[in-house]
């Protein structure tokens, strides 16, 4: 219990919590735009699963971590471009949808995989991203550890996130997402094209989800296996739901995520005699109860799931 209740235990914790949810938080905002226009995303697990094999491909071929991100968020976004097409222009099931560009990317990923790579014995690896030191800031003791030396793409997501949330109501762009995703018969009816809408909030999110599955393979691990994603697209879903749709509580969301996470990894560590399947499975376990908890009062846009044509 000693090893427990010490500043560098603490220290080490918060930092490492920002790591875990950096793939959460773009995740996460990247499904929250989706929604909010009224449209569910349930390919999202793959997305994140192809982005990181793209990613990790592209900076293999290229030898640029940044290029790497890039290929990964196009992909997503490509991905996206095909529930949109099934889901906004044909109107057909968004669950039947996003569940099938799922097995789709999930599949792609694996051929891909095994058409580029092939089986060795030893997973390839590549030269991940290096932790950002920020100039003085990094130096303050316990603070400048724990918030001053992480990856960019941390940076970049907890950015993302405090843009959203100006984005989507402080902007015209967020209004036509939000009237889109409420009403969205009112707004054609002042000239906002529905679809158009749609097809961009998944676009974006479709980008966002991408670089999350990106960050997985070029920074917090510097390889690319099957297990990668490990359900964290199915994490954030739940966590639009736990934030209310509204981007702060999203990541405060992916931050407790993050942190239970990043628990059980250090009481691993430490050599508890309990089954070590039992802290796999706490942060997915607390996940669903705080859904259970938030999910009755959640507020869903009022045509969330519903296709809109013009002449209904």
């Amino acid at each position: 219990m000693g090893d427990i209740l010490n500043i560098t235990f603490f220290v080490g914790l918060f930092a490492a919590t920002l790591r875990l949810a950096t793939p959460l938080i773009f995740g996460t905002i990247g499904e929250l735009f989706i929604e909010k226009s009224g449209v569910l995303n349930l390919g999202i697990e793959g997305n994140m699963l192809l982005g990181a094999l793209v990613g990790f491909v592209t900076v293999r071929v290229t030898g640029n971590l940044w290029l790497g991100v890039l290929a990964a968020g196009l992909a997503g976004s490509l991905m996206n471009i095909i529930l949109a097409f099934f889901a906004v222009t044909l109107g057909v099931s968004q669950h039947v949808t996003g569940l099938g560009i799922t097995f789709l990317s999930t599949g792609l990923a694996m051929f891909s995989y095994r058409h580029v790579i092939g089986s060795p014995s030893i997973p390839p690896t590549i030269e991940p991203f290096d932790v950002v030191h920020v100039p003085f800031l990094a130096k303050i003791p316990y603070i400048g550890e724990i918030f001053f030396q992480q990856y960019a793409l941390v940076y970049i997501a907890i950015g993302i996130a405090g843009l959203s949330a100006f984005v989507l109501y402080k902007t015209p762009w967020g209004l036509r997402i939000r009237t889109v995703g409420e009403n969205p018969a009112a707004a054609d009816t002042v000239g906002v094209n529905v679809s158009r809408v749609r097809y961009r909030t998944l676009v974006w999110g479709g980008f966002l989800i991408g670089v999350g599955g990106a960050f997985l393979s070029l920074a917090q691990f510097n390889m690319f296996i099957f297990g990668l994603v490990s359900g964290r697209g199915w994490i954030c879903l739940a966590l639009v739901i736990f934030g209310g749709y509204r981007a702060g509580r999203c990541l405060i969301g992916a931050l407790l995520f993050g942190m239970i996470d990043a628990l059980q990894l250090r009481l691993q560590g430490l050599g508890f005699d309990i089954p070590y399947q039992f802290f796999l499975l706490l942060p997915y376990l607390i996940t669903l109860i705080a859904l259970i908890l938030v999910a009755r009062k959640a507020i869903y846009p009022a045509a969330f799931l519903e296709p809109y044509r013009r002449e209904e």
